[in-house]
């Protein structure tokens, strides 16, 4: 595992100022470290930061950065131990000094520069405990504030820019437009994609902010608004009001009824529109993704007009990069079998009329050593779920397999809170096939972003058996159609996907062989009294209410465990892996599921299967962990796996 983990991985490059900016690991770096660079010619590329030298054991980790407008400051947001909780600190950018400013209880939060380079938006909440004992309470989170901070300046002068005291549980992120002068606030309530819009002017300072906002899109019932670009009041959206699959629109901030919309780029019938990103002005790269495959195209910022589409290698877009200020665009591809190429175009360069003699170069492919692309295949196939429904599953493995049931196969899925699976390199998934001559499968269930938010509505709070469904399905055509047999199956999902395993070996312990759940949501009655998951009713509804906790607890998997009454069926293994700071999903699902199932299967003669639970010390739900850690706990996972198959290193 250490061995194929060791290899340099390049980061997507970006422009602000007058440099160029990219993060970038050797190979078994902790972290990845921020470069700078002069020129795409610079040959001797400076650290900026490096996070690996902030603690021994890699558990301090860069959480989120922001540049200020004119590149010479970095705002970055640091994390210990993987929890949510950060603190933000400033570098200048010319000769890497540190400035005193430290922002203390930040969690969730922006972190937007005003165009004067004075200072930063961001938000935090009141402190909940010792500092020592941040990302181990479970204390509910809620009452975000929005502040602005002037650098210099001590944090308790800090200016309360917005707070909601009449729902403390919504959030709000903030934007600086393009030009400066305005500051757009983005409200949210939980993960729902819907957001209220409000906004106020920059011209006469950040005082006075919290009563000057002026209430644009008041209301969550009118979708959410991603801001893209302004001409002076004019500006222009990205939403998915009346429009599942997204759309752009623009309208002037003084006339924002909707009958005042003008719409630059209609709702495509059947591709999802994933991103719009103003560049060189007056122009849009746009994103689609089809069939769970991303395209993506240049269009014009003002009609909408498609200049021409951007060739893609085979894979999945994993970052765009760009600006407004700037020419030069770069992205980044990967896929199941190719850990990534990065890619640049420059619209100074091409001719204006067609850009038909745009060339898009490659800037950097990473390749990975030992590794031979071609000898693996990666296709996409479609399910058919219990209700009719057509559900798409990429299945990769080597080439030449013989479908004749006997390989071991790793389904992996996650089903929730419009979030996509796209095809993405994976270290374990590549040593999974090529040492256990193994088959990796991911399923893009209902309740995802696949194909809009009819697609993520369908997986959703009464709707949620969709998904469940939608999996058990997948593994019920990989064994129909001979690619391996209930007993070589093993399933994952980390978080949302976590429930999914769980809920899926409640239902089904006949289908599978072995079943791991990561930092998985398993009280489905009494996540929301937990830090952050009272934002996740959007999405499961909420127990407190009598029609949804009548569906939650059909299929909570803490409250539905019991002994298979078929003969012969037992639970498949079963894997439970948390972390002790994990403040997002906290331990106690895991640990009061390990629990369940000790109790109700322990002392079950025919339960030979092992049910087990990992709990990882100075981690937390994923983001920023250290890659030793990161090595350590496929290394955990596979190890089990295989044992629980039956299946040999080869």
């Amino acid at each position: 595992m250490t061995e194929m983990w060791n290899y340099p991985k390049q980061g997507t490059p970006f422009k602000k100022g007058g440099r160029y900016f990219y993060f970038y690991n050797t190979g078994l770096q902790n972290h990845h470290v921020l470069y700078v660079m002069d020129s795409l010619s610079d040959e001797n590329p400076r650290v900026l930061l490096d996070p690996n030298t902030l603690s021994e054991d890699g558990t301090i980790a860069l959480s989120s950065y922001s540049f200020s407008e004119d590149g010479e400051t970095l705002a970055y947001s640091l994390s210990k131990s993987g929890s949510d909780w950060t603190t933000i600190h400033f570098v200048k950018v010319s000769d890497g000094t540190q400035l005193a400013d430290v922002l203390c209880d930040v969690k969730f939060s922006c972190l937007e520069w005003t165009h004067d380079h004075k200072g930063v938006f961001y938000n935090r909440f009141d402190k909940t405990g010792a500092a020592e004992d941040m990302g181990t309470e479970t204390t509910i989170v809620e009452g975000q504030k929005l502040y602005y901070h002037v650098l210099g300046t001590p944090q308790k002068t800090d200016t309360l820019c917005w707070e909601y005291p009449e729902d403390p549980k919504l959030m709000a992120g903030v934007t600086v437009s393009d030009c400066g002068e305005f500051l757009i606030l983005s409200m949210r309530e939980g993960c729902r994609p819907a957001s209220r819009i409000w906004y106020t002017t920059l011209g006469g300072g950040v005082g006075g902010v919290k009563e000057r906002w002026v209430r644009v899109i008041d209301t969550f019932e009118q979708g959410e608004y991603d801001y893209i670009a302004n001409e002076g009041r004019m500006f222009t959206f990205k939403t998915n009001c009346k429009a599942d699959k997204c759309r752009i629109v623009a309208f002037d901030l003084d006339h924002p009824d909707e009958s005042n919309w003008k719409t630059i780029i209609a709702e495509h019938p059947t591709d999802v529109l994933q991103s719009a990103l103003c560049v060189h002005h007056t122009k849009l790269i746009v994103t689609y993704m089809h069939d769970v495959c991303s395209a993506m195209a240049l269009c014009e910022l003002k009609t909408g007009a498609k200049l021409r589409d951007i060739p893609l290698e085979i894979g999945a877009l994993q970052r765009v990069t760009g600006s407004t200020k700037n020419s030069e665009v770069f992205f980044s591809m990967a896929s199941f079998v190719s850990p990534g190429s990065v890619f640049t175009f420059d619209l100074e360069t091409a001719r204006e009329e067609t850009f038909g003699d745009m060339e898009v170069k490659l800037w950097k492919r990473t390749e990975v050593g030992g590794f031979d692309a071609g000898l693996y295949e990666q296709k996409q196939v479609f399910v058919t779920s219990k209700d009719g429904t057509r559900v798409p599953m990429f299945v990769v493995h080597k080439k030449g397999l013989v479908l004749d049931g006997s390989a071991p196969c790793l389904l992996y899925g996650y089903g929730g809170f419009s979030i996509s699976i796209t095809p993405y390199f994976s270290v374990a998934w590549v040593l999974w096939m090529s040492h256990f001559n193994g088959i990796v499968c991911v399923a893009n269930i209902r309740g995802g972003d696949e194909y809009g938010e009819e697609w993520h509505n369908a997986g959703t709070k009464e709707r949620k058996q969709n998904v469940f469904d939608d999996f058990q399905s997948a593994a019920e055509y990989l064994i129909a159609h001979k690619y391996t047999t209930h007993t070589k199956l093993a399933i994952n999902g980390g978080s949302n996907g976590g429930l999914l395993v769980g809920a899926c070996v409640n239902q089904r312990p006949d289908l599978f062989g072995c079943g791991v759940a990561q930092v998985g949501v398993l009280d489905m009655l009494r996540f929301h009294k937990f830090t952050i998951g009272h934002a996740w009713t959007t999405d499961y509804g909420c127990a407190d209410h009598k029609d949804d906790f009548a569906y939650l607890y059909k299929y909570s998997p803490l409250h539905n465990v019991k002994v298979p009454e078929k003969e012969g069926v037992q639970y498949p293994a079963v894997l439970l892996m948390t972390a002790d700071h994990d403040d997002r999903v906290v331990p106690l699902h895991s640990l009061k599921y390990a629990a369940e199932l000790q109790y109700r299967l322990g002392g079950v003669e025919k339960q030979t299967n092992p049910l087990m639970i990992l709990v990882d010390t100075k981690a937390g739900h994923g983001a920023g962990k250290p890659t030793k850690k990161k090595i350590e706990e496929s290394a955990d996972m596979y190890s089990f796996i295989a044992k629980s198959l039956n299946i040999q290193w080869q």
